[in-house]
């Protein structure tokens, strides 16, 4: 098939959306499927051969984070030049509900049209104001597909519409038998964060909080901050006896991503809230790391309502250095935490996922090719 995939935020900033759409590409494209995304960037040579610039964003507070979005004529013109130089035969706009290139290519396009929607957010004032001029475009969709339930829930309390439940994927090989960062794997304890440092809801600062406490327990014990944000101020607020503790690598390659996750004897994930999926829970139970995360509704299902990995309460810090502890020093249980996790992340390998995909491309598709809209 001939895929069009629109891209809502900028593809050379390290963000969810994005990686889920550059491995549904990579996977499509591996299974004979002809692909061309289009996206935001900053950056064009670090686009891949199968990708098209859109322009540049503008970073938007969104979604309790700040997001790159990207709307406007010349944003518009490019995204139809795209439609008319490919003859799809299924246009897949993600997040279509945000201001940017996915919310276009479905107001330019006419049909087979499928969307992905990944935003959990119960008060969305965008969703609540932009629901009148949203419909026109939302009326298009063939197919509705969210990556999680809470993703769906957002999409039925604001918008009036259901969607398939996909949830995202992880690209399993690549993260299997990764070996340690330079430095890391010999055996001392620690724990892993990795994302953005400076985005409150990802909730380092909770993670910080419970350090003291895990160190009372475990003296030796380390913390590998990996993630873009301000790494000096953050180092700066932190307490002198905790300086030597954490060590902040910034901003990691995905080529490095598994190697960070398999520095770790855990992986904590305290984020407080308004997560749709927990596609880093994944990555982590690739590597084979245990999972300790904060008990939201996503995490919760993505670890199998604590079977696959330890929950602790949400910005409880006194609760996590506990169940950090509990990790730590029980080889057994991690062991099992681990063959635990390993069984669950198969089930969300991208190549069972993007046959699933592929089914709705084929339920939606017909005689009919994708088009620009009348004007």
């Amino acid at each position: 098939m001939k895929i069009g995939l629109a891209c809502p935020y900028t593809w050379d900033v390290p963000g969810g959306v994005q990686v889920h759409v550059r491995d549904l590409a990579e996977t499509l494209i591996a299974a004979g499927h002809e692909v061309s995304v289009i996206t935001p960037v900053d950056d064009e040579r670090t686009l891949p051969a199968y990708a098209v610039d859109a322009g540049r964003a503008l970073p938007v507070r969104y979604n309790g984070s700040v997001a790159r979005l990207l709307m406007g004529p010349v944003s518009a013109a490019r995204v139809r030049r795209w439609l008319r130089e490919h003859d799809f035969d299924v246009l897949h706009a993600h997040e279509p509900s945000a201001p940017s290139i996915g919310l276009l290519a479905c107001m330019l396009a006419d049909g087979p049209i499928v969307a992905t929607f990944h935003t959990a957010n119960p008060r969305s004032r965008f969703l609540v104001a932009a629901q009148g001029a949203l419909q026109p475009s939302f009326e298009k969709l063939r197919a509705r597909i969210a990556v999680s339930e809470a993703a769906r829930r957002t999409l039925v309390e604001h918008l009036g519409a259901d969607a398939i439940l996909i949830p995202n994927g992880v690209a399993v090989d690549g993260f299997a038998d990764a070996q340690p960062l330079p430095g890391y794997g010999d055996g001392r304890p620690t724990v892993v964060f990795l994302g953005r440092i400076d985005e409150p809801r990802k909730g380092l600062d909770v993670l910080l909080a419970a350090m003291p406490a895990l160190l009372a327990r475990i003296p030796d014990a380390r913390l590998l901050v990996a993630g873009p944000g301000d790494a000096a101020g953050l180092r700066a607020r932190l307490e002198p006896d905790l300086r030597t503790r954490v060590d902040l690598v910034g901003l990691v390659s995905d080529a490095d991503k598994p190697r960070v996750f398999a520095s770790g004897q855990a992986y904590c994930a305290p984020n407080t809230g308004q997560e749709s999926f927990g596609i880093v829970l994944l990555e982590a139970m690739a590597a084979g790391t245990p999972v300790v995360a904060s008990d939201i509704d996503a995490f919760r299902r993505v670890l199998d309502d604590g079977r696959a990995g330890r929950l602790f309460d949400v910005g409880d810090p006194g609760r996590l250095a506990a169940v950090l502890a509990e990790v730590l020093t029980d080889p057994e249980a991690a062991a099992e935490l681990v063959r635990r996790g390993r069984g669950v992340v198969e089930t969300y390998d991208w190549r069972t996922i993007a046959e699933r995909i592929v089914d709705i491309y084929q339920m939606v598709s017909g005689d009919r090719q994708v088009s620009v809209a009348a004007s």
